[in-house]
């Protein structure tokens, strides 16, 4: 602010003619009073200028003082401006205040915007490639059974599960082997978390010997193995609607919930599973209560012809399947990354990692409970190659 200080009480510009008509311009809007630069507001009469150190004081005084709210960064602009006051760089200071408020970081909500853009997930061929993921702990069972395994191909979207009492890595290759190599053929990938189940010297060995590449996702971030997340969810609504009480009995019923899914029109490929893997839709037990025209007018004969028909023109249906299924997901994409607000890191920033709060006694309140959330401590971002 002080070469426009300087214009307006001695007259001085910059030997450049561009700066020196720029700073006059820009001059038009300052008057000084009392030895004392302000700015023409349009809502308030005259807004005094600060220095940045004066404007440090008058944002820690609005949000962390006596009367201090802790508000965000655009609210903060705001009432400095209110309150009559003007620097070049308000918004820029006020929103580094509040990255560096410790409170406001504890506190405050966790933001759920995405950081980055969408990359869809499309598989080359039905049964290619698989997602892979747990279920649990469910209402234990007679037999300890309180897991399930459950498995999605990315192209048909069909589902595989299984009721476990332990999740180790034997189990886990042995459904690999039975529930898909031994029904689909061997998968040209499987995406899976960082679970030690499948994070283990056991289950890459077996990936390793049938040639199938083992993927894992981000940590903390599921998303990237979205499709078996999602059926997780199905999975787990079908069983509570169909249970209600007896929850104990979901090993008995999850063959149910997953026929359910199988025969169900699927958004993305505009299709059922089962349509997609066998080439005709199931007959589901509503066709035998009440009759429909194809159980009505069954003929071996037709029948069979009309069937070698549909698994001849099955490549084209799934091509088609296929091609619905990618612009869903471009679709989906676009409004996905019409929301992401990227945020950085560098080397050296301290950032505030979210942790779990334990009390330490049976009759303490967890943190939780009272305040929110509690957040681990500060950590240090390193250099990579320092470790």
């Amino acid at each position: 602010m002080s070469p426009i200080y300087l214009y307006l009480t001695n007259g001085t510009l910059p030997d450049d003619k561009a700066q020196a008509r720029k700073l006059r311009y820009r001059s038009a809007r300052y008057t000084v009073i009392n030895d004392v630069l302000y700015k023409r507001g349009y809502t308030t009469p005259y807004l005094k200028c600060l220095t940045a150190e004066q404007g440090d004081y008058v944002f820690q005084e609005i949000h962390n003082g006596v009367c201090g709210d802790h508000s965000r960064s655009r609210s903060l602009a705001y009432k400095a401006f209110r309150q009559g006051y003007f620097w070049p760089t308000m918004h820029q200071d006020a929103n580094a205040l509040v990255k560096r408020c410790d409170k406001c970081q504890r506190f405050g909500n966790v933001p759920h915007i995405p950081a980055e853009p969408m990359t869809p997930i499309v598989s080359p061929w039905p049964f290619a490639q698989w997602g892979l993921d747990l279920i649990g702990p469910m209402p234990q069972r007679k037999g300890q059974v309180k897991y399930a395994v459950v498995a999605v191909d990315y192209f048909t979207k069909w589902v595989e599960a299984e009721p476990l009492a332990t999740i180790t890595a034997a189990k886990i290759e042995d459904f690999v082997w039975t529930h898909i190599c031994c029904r689909f053929g061997i998968p040209y990938a499987i995406i899976t978390d960082n679970g030690r189940q499948f994070d283990s010297e056991l289950f890459r060995q077996f990936c390793t010997c049938l040639k199938i590449n083992l993927f894992f996702a981000s940590p903390a971030h599921p998303q990237s193995n979205g499709q078996v997340e999602a059926i997780n969810k199905i999975v787990k609504k079908l069983l509570k609607r169909q249970l209600d009480k007896a929850k104990g009995t979901w090993p008995e019923k999850l063959p149910e919930a997953l026929w359910a899914i199988r025969t169900s029109y699927r958004t993305s490929t505009g299709e059922t599973p089962f349509s997609l893997a066998f080439g005709s839709e199931a007959v589901v037990p509503v066709e035998i209560g009440e009759p429909s025209y194809r159980t009505e007018t069954f003929a071996p004969k037709p029948n069979e012809e009309a069937m070698s028909l549909s698994l001849d023109l099955l490549e084209e249906h799934r091509a088609q399947a296929n091609l619905r299924n990618e612009a869903h997901k471009q679709c989906v994409s676009r409004y996905y990354d019409s929301r992401v607000r990227p945020r950085s890191f560098r080397i050296g920033d301290w950032v505030m990692r979210k942790g779990i709060y334990e009390p330490s006694s049976e009759n303490q309140i967890p943190f939780r409970r009272t305040f929110g959330r509690e957040l681990g401590g500060l950590l240090f971002i390193p250099n990579i190659n320092d470790l």
